[in-house]
């Protein structure tokens, strides 16, 4: 497998406990650290939109449906973005337009 280098810039303490831990499974810190970058990719490309909306979020976004909606000012004032639309469209397709400044 190919493979490409990168300089990262890491906490002492953090090299130093990839360094104990990639020891003790008997392992170099490169493989230890190549895994749990790909534990971690899969984990993402594998979540629910829920479960990317809450670690995007940090657990201060709240997905309502029409019979959980009764919001309080607090709530109020945390929304970003909520309307019912008329008709389905495709949202992703619209933030394209918007940002080659096409009318919407």
């Amino acid at each position: 497998m190919p493979v490409t280098s990168i300089k990262l810039i890491i906490d002492p303490k953090l090299l130093k406990t990839i360094s104990e831990i990639a020891k003790g499974e008997n392992t170099t810190e490169n493989e230890f650290i190549n895994n749990i970058i790909k534990k971690e990719i899969k984990k993402i490309q594998n979540e629910t939109l829920e479960e990317r909306i809450k670690r995007l979020g940090n657990g201060n976004i709240k997905i309502l449906n029409k019979e959980q909606y009764n919001p309080n000012e607090e709530d109020l004032d945390k929304m970003i973005g909520l309307f019912e639309a008329k008709e389905p469209f495709d949202s992703v397709e619209e933030m394209k337009k918007i940002e080659r400044g096409e009318d919407v």
